[in-house]
């Protein structure tokens, strides 16, 4: 009564926290027939991976996006991010858990993408350690908080091509010696915010899968658009 749920967007006050009618009907998730690797979204369901997986496979076995990475989706992933909006993250949870769900009913373990100790102590936290917790306990999948480490301090993958985004994690991940054993033979499913050209998220998987790992698959937020398997 004496805090009522404010739309995200500044629109009329919801019934729950979150976005306004209008805000929803603007998010373009993604629920139609998307590639099985990539997770990119097709216009039919050709019951296949796109070209530029087949070209190249992914060293993620598996992607899922909640939604499309774009000027209404932005907001909450931003905010959450870079405003202490911490009170989102169980939102942004819950649509990954409808959009990966094949995914988290096969998966082992979650485990998120990790921040290094220096830019963790900037921030404060790690927004993808935030979204998969309470995915964790939506979903009842254990959770795997330091399953990988970030043992080399990056730059920001922001403005950076795709084979720059590749070369600046090269080697940037690993699973500590004493969590060798937790990862050995799990499927463990990734989780992030957003997936660019999927440096990061490959980085991870070849460290998890170099420790043991069974399968890595991959479930964020959202996704830039995409065209043929191709980031825009």
């Amino acid at each position: 009564m004496l805090f009522p749920p404010q739309a995200l967007d500044g629109g009329p006050r919801p019934m729950a926290g979150g976005f306004s009618g209008a805000a929803w009907s603007r998010i373009r998730f993604l629920d139609g027939p998307v590639c099985d690797g990539c997770g990119v979204p097709f216009e039919y369901d050709p019951g296949a991976r796109c070209g530029a997986c087949l070209a190249k496979p992914r060293a993620f076995d598996a992607a899922r996006a909640a939604c499309i990475y774009d000027e209404v989706s932005r907001d909450p992933i931003l905010k959450l991010k870079h405003a202490d909006r911490l009170d989102l993250a169980p939102m942004l949870a819950r649509w990954i858990s409808r959009s990966a769900r094949e995914l988290i009913e096969e998966a082992d373990a979650i485990a998120p993408v990790p921040l290094h100790p220096l830019r963790l102590l900037r921030r404060r936290y790690n927004q993808a350690a935030e979204i998969a917790r309470p995915l964790s306990v939506l979903t009842g999948t254990p959770y795997l908080p330091d399953a990988l480490v970030r043992r080399r301090a990056t730059a920001t993958q922001a403005g950076r091509s795709g084979s720059g985004r590749k070369r600046n994690v090269a080697g940037a991940f690993e699973v500590p010696e004493a969590r060798r054993k937790q990862v050995e033979g799990l499927r463990i499913l990734l989780i992030d915010d957003v997936l660019t050209t999927g440096a990061t998220a490959e980085g991870c998987a070849r460290a998890l899968k170099a420790a043991g790992a069974a399968r890595v698959d991959l479930a964020v937020v959202a996704r830039v658009q995409a065209v043929a398997g191709l980031t825009i």
